[in-house]
């Protein structure tokens, strides 16, 4: 957990100047490696050859996610519709909304730990952080930004030439190098130290409720919540499932990318740390509270063809009201308020 500690303060020292901080600022020396530890109870970290993590290259990417620059009208930053205080994601819409007051299909997943995840949006679109970058600036009803558009007015900026140059060597902002700085920011976006995280160390105590709520989460023939958000680490198995939200999808899903009849439906499995933040729920926002969410578990699926087996073998109304109101307490501790707070994380 040291390793965190120190990765936070090294963010926290350079959120506290201007510019991007480079030792002896020499641009002939090249960034500076930042090297990223997996944190207790999280898995090794791999981190892509071709676009290493660095002090210059976060603080560049940390700047463009705030910078409403890349959108068509200079109001929206991608950080609209992934607010810090939610848990990156987009709070005050169930649908995402874009610059031209146009309601997208999905709600905002959140932005945390997205390093271990193996594809990225809810149907896994994008196969890796340097890619899903692209598709919400230029989308027409995200950001609805003209990429060369965008690209002019980065190399035309007072600024961010210079910090091109420090975090990759070249004056000129290319798509590549956008897509890399942004990757790199978000790779850094590590949330594992709820109270949750700090129990499993020792550190903290549960009520009985939470510990209630905790074993229920886990037991096959109760909540069942382990099958798909492994508990411990990432709380995430990164599949892609059917829930039985509708008999009939508007959205299909998985199926959008893979053409594959079975995928009908299906969504990828959010992480649940930090849940208590980021409603509304599901892709499509139409949950407000996490007992609505336990209550369609429970008995609120419906037997959609894909529908997934641990759901399609599941008894409807298996939890009383209390063991649901169990299991939201426990989902309750996931909440990684250091995270949130993080200055490393905010606007520059």
């Amino acid at each position: 957990m040291r390793n965190i500690w120190i990765l936070c303060a090294i963010f926290i020292f350079s959120s506290c100047a201007k510019d991007v901080p480079v030792p002896g600022d020499d641009v002939a020396q090249g960034p500076t490696p930042l090297n990223i530890q997996a944190p207790f109870g999280l898995p090794q970290l791999t981190i892509p050859q071709n676009n290493p993590t660095t002090l210059e290259g976060v603080a560049l990417g940390r700047k463009l996610f705030y910078d409403p620059i890349l959108s068509g009208n200079n109001a929206m930053s991608c950080s609209n519709c992934h607010a810090q205080n939610f848990g990156f994601t987009d709070h005050e819409n169930t649908l995402s909304t874009g610059i031209d007051g146009i309601a997208g299909t999905r709600n905002s997943m959140p932005l945390f730990n997205l390093a271990w995840a193996p594809a990225l949006l809810w149907d896994g679109g994008a196969t890796d952080l340097e890619s899903q970058v692209l598709a919400p600036i230029t989308s027409p009803i995200e950001m609805h930004e003209d990429l060369t558009n965008a690209l002019d007015e980065l190399n035309a900026h007072s600024e961010y030439p210079a910090l091109f140059e420090k975090a990759f060597g070249t004056k000129s902002a290319t798509s590549f190098l956008l897509m890399k700085a942004i990757a790199q920011f978000e790779r850094t976006m590590i949330s594992a130290d709820s109270r949750y995280d700090r129990y499993i160390r020792g550190d903290a105590q549960f009520s009985e409720q939470e510990i209630r709520g905790m074993n229920l989460f886990s037991d096959m023939n109760k909540g069942d919540c382990n099958h798909c958000h492994t508990l411990g680490g990432l709380f995430t198995d990164f599949g892609y499932r059917n829930t039985g939200l509708n008999l009939e999808y508007n959205d299909q899903g998985r199926f959008l990318i893979t053409l594959n009849e079975s995928d009908k439906g299906k969504f990828k499995t959010p992480s649940l740390r930090n849940i208590a933040l980021t409603a509304p729920y599901m892709h499509d926002g139409r949950f407000e509270t996490l007992l609505e969410c336990v209550q369609h578990y429970n008995t609120g699926f419906q037997q959609h063809p894909n529908l997934d087996p641990a759901l399609a073998f599941s008894v409807h109304g298996r939890l009383s009201q209390t063991e649901m109101e169990d299991i939201v307490a426990f989902l309750h501790t996931l909440t990684d308020s250091a995270f949130i707070a993080n200055q490393a994380f905010s606007a520059p």
